[in-house]
């Protein structure tokens, strides 16, 4: 038998079915480019979050990782898809592990 889920298990559930559901409309009405502009708003909304909350070091990392990616971009743009595949294969991995939406 399973036992019921607490407040915070079911918080954290009620906000995966809403990830799953917001981004599922976001490809519905708008194909990929939907999806990118959900994750970019629900990232945004996650920093402001945390620079109110006093964690400042994630304006700097959210920087480093634009700047990787495209740092990617380019190099695959010159013809070097090596950084590009890379950065998709770990990607891939963590989002398996650790997917925001599971």
């Amino acid at each position: 038998m399973t036992r019921p889920l607490n407040s915070v298990e079911r918080s954290i559930e009620g906000r995966n079915d809403w990830l799953e559901e917001e981004e599922r409309k976001a490809i519905e009405s708008r194909g990929e480019m939907g999806r990118m502009e959900f994750w970019l708003r629900v990232t945004r909304s996650r920093i402001l979050k945390d620079v109110k909350a006093g964690l400042v070091d994630v304006i700097p990392g959210f920087t480093q990782v634009c700047r990787l990616f495209k740092l990617a971009l380019d190099k695959r743009a010159e013809g070097d898809a090596r950084l590009w595949n890379h950065l998709m294969q770990y990607a891939e991995q963590v989002l398996g592990q650790h997917d925001p939406r599971h």
